[in-house]
């Protein structure tokens, strides 16, 4: 099917924005990007431009309108690699153009309606409870037990999330949950001990193929605690068939529901001694270059074209939903001490060790490192493949190991 008469409106255009953005332009498609930053750099691609925050989805659709009544049709919206699907809905439902509702894209967004739904459809989840309310926090914390997890409700990137062992530290963890909560709301969640998995999954008209699969790799948490910050992960999993299918079949039915019937589903998961239970579902394209790259290279399927083509109504082929190859895919973060940097050495020899499919840093001269607190902090990564698992980890790990950081010396 063409798409060079079709438009395409994406919402947000940073670092990450830009892989699933060339995939889009090599489709034929013309492109209305939008973004707040007028500097963003997927914003080169666009055919139109429209400089608005991502977060403000009635913004976006007063601009997209404009656009239309200047002749431009859309043919469909996405999110590129950005956590804002009631932008995403705001924009779709007053359009008509495929997506989630607007119930879904709300209880996608906010992770304390999320589990209130999936608890009332029996879905598998961790115990939680709503301590906006600083009163009752310790009450609910005794009745959940220790260790738990303190998150906002609404917040991205990890940020204000923590891994509680004792009473004494809810205080002032519940302090900084609230900070990082635009609505100033705060959840608790029991902490489940097992191995944990990203998954996506394409969702046509109720219909679930769940591509993405990945083991989360949480080696820094002894030193990161109380955040919780992942280091990469990497595929095929380490888990048996049963297990994996269990994952899979698990997060299909907390994504119906969600009411998410057309679309991608992200899915946070583990697998407990009781078996898989959803951490968090999200109505999105992942970040971390998990659909963009990594998904593709396990997988031989162009993830983020599918999606795409799924935001335009379109419906997939079998040929489109089918697992091509299984080949090893790690991405390991870089490892820093905190400090102002001055130098950095290293860059061009570690993209060229074997299997580097991608290496990306994130700081500069003149750059700050402070001690990571929330995903947003983590200043580069590797992508790696290899025929084997333990090799692509290898292979990620040594081209990290090649970049060197100098810093300004301190004066004690």
């Amino acid at each position: 099917m063409t798409h060079k008469n079709k438009h395409l409106l994406i919402i947000g255009a940073g670092v990450e924005a830009c892989e699933g953005i060339k995939i889009a332009k090599s489709m034929g498609l013309k492109l209305i990007i939008v973004d707040g930053n007028p500097n963003a750099p997927g914003l080169e691609m666009a055919d139109w431009r429209i400089i608005e925050s991502t977060y403000h989805g009635q913004g976006i659709l007063s601009k997209t309108q404009a656009l239309i009544n200047m002749g431009v049709s859309v043919d469909g919206v996405i999110a590129m690699c950005a956590d804002v699907p009631l932008s995403v809905a705001t924009v779709s439902n007053a359009l008509g153009l495929a997506g989630l509702s607007l119930e879904s894209a709300f209880l996608v967004s906010d992770k304390l309606a999320m589990k209130v739904k999936l608890q009332s459809e029996g879905i598998p989840i961790p115990r939680f409870a709503d301590v906006s309310d600083k009163s009752i926090l310790t009450e609910q914390a005794s009745a959940i037990g220790f260790p738990l997890i303190i998150k906002p409700v609404d917040s991205r990137g990890a940020r204000g999330v923590q891994l509680i062992d004792m009473a004494s530290e809810l205080d002032s963890a519940w302090e900084l949950a609230a900070k990082e909560s635009p609505t100033s709301r705060v959840m608790l969640e029991e902490y489940l001990e097992g191995p944990q998995f990203s998954t996506e999954t394409l969702v046509d008209r109720g219909h679930y193929y769940t591509l993405g699969f990945a083991d989360r790799n949480y080696e820094w948490l002894p030193r990161t605690k109380p955040f919780i910050i992942e280091n990469g992960g990497d595929a095929p999993t380490g888990v048996n068939a049963n297990i994996k299918a269990e994952v899979i079949a698990t997060v299909e039915r907390a994504a119906a529901a969600l009411g998410i019937n057309q679309g991608v589903a992200k899915g946070d998961m583990v697998y407990t001694d009781q078996g898989a239970k959803v951490i968090e579902i999200a109505g999105r394209l992942s970040g971390g270059f998990f659909s963009t790259v990594q998904i593709p290279l396990a997988t031989g399927v162009n993830f983020i074209e599918k999606a795409i083509k799924l935001a335009l109504g379109e419906q997939l082929s079998n040929e489109d939903v089918s697992i091509k190859q299984q080949r090893a895919v790690a991405i390991r973060y870089l490892d820093l001490p905190s400090g102002k940097v001055i130098h950095i050495e290293g860059v061009s020899d570690a993209s060229s060790e074997p299997g580097i499919e991608m290496l990306k840093i994130f700081i500069e001269p003149g750059s700050i490192i402070y001690p990571l607190a929330n995903h947003t902090q983590r200043t580069g990564f590797a992508i790696a493949t290899a025929d084997d698992k333990a090799m692509a980890i290898t292979r990620a790990q040594t081209a990290l190991s090649k970049i060197k950081v100098v810093y300004e010396a301190t004066n004690k």
